[in-house]
């Protein structure tokens, strides 16, 4: 899963401590993130659309098998 974190976080200037204290996690945890390494929980998901005030989709591009 791709995302936009990282964009969305120099946006605003924020560094990766001031997300990651905001979200509740770990500096790593954002880092991870921003490199592809980690999907982030539901609940966290939701914890970083509430920051930057979007929806999910805005941060989380999901390219997984499409039925159509």
């Amino acid at each position: 899963m791709e995302n936009l974190l990282k964009l969305k976080r120099e946006v605003r200037n924020m560094t990766q401590e001031d997300l990651a204290r905001s979200a509740g996690v770990t500096r790593q945890t954002i880092i991870s993130l921003e490199n592809g390494r980690y999907n982030p929980s539901l609940e966290l998901a939701f914890k970083l659309a509430g920051i930057f005030r979007c929806t999910i989709e805005d941060i989380f591009i999901y390219g997984g098998n499409k039925h159509e």
